[in-house]
């Protein structure tokens, strides 16, 4: 795997350093409340389980499973629902843990969905902000890092299912995914 990365982006020791802060921002913010913390699976996974173990206030636990990718690079412009959400959201904050938002398709989707399932609030954490990408009127409430236009695996982040495990964000070759 290390041979088809062209070079780290983010280390190991930035990443803790973010999604610390990022949690404990999150933690302020809500404060008097018990969001439900949906994880978007499967990029998100490392990133939500850092990310909750730096929470100190009481939440509940969920994931989506939802792709607008398939096998490729670009997204389809079409949301699949693999996995919904187990727990009742009206009346509930809901913080979404993503690991990017390029397009911003699926996220817009997502917080349309809830909203129409009654969710008090919905607020979106992300790892990484391709802000160069943005064709639909989305935000993060809060960003770890914002990146330009290249093709980040690690951390979660994959290519055809491989590199989620790698312990840094690393810009992938861009021989790998032009095949």
């Amino acid at each position: 795997m290390l041979q088809d990365i062209e070079r780290i982006l983010i280390t190991e020791e930035e990443l803790r350093a973010k999604v610390k802060e990022a949690a404990l921002a999150i933690g302020k913010r809500y404060r008097e409340s018990n969001p439900v913390v949906v994880g978007i699976l499967k990029g998100s996974i490392i990133f939500y389980s850092d990310f909750i173990r730096h929470l100190d206030i009481p939440v509940t636990l969920d994931f989506m499973a939802v792709s607008s990718y398939g096998g490729g690079s670009v997204s389809s412009g079409k949301l699949r629902m693999k996995k919904d959400l187990d727990t009742d959201v009206r009346g509930r904050d809901v913080v979404i843990v993503e690991d990017i938002i390029d397009s911003g398709f699926t996220l817009a989707n997502l917080k349309q969905l809830l909203g129409e399932r009654g969710a008090k609030s919905v607020c979106i954490v992300t790892l990484l902000n391709k802000k160069g990408r943005r064709a639909y009127e989305i935000a993060p409430d809060y960003n770890c890092f914002d990146i330009e236009n290249e093709f980040v695996v690690g951390y979660g982040l994959d290519y055809n299912e491989k590199y989620r495990n790698l312990p840094y964000l690393g810009v992938l070759k861009r021989e790998i995914y032009e095949k």
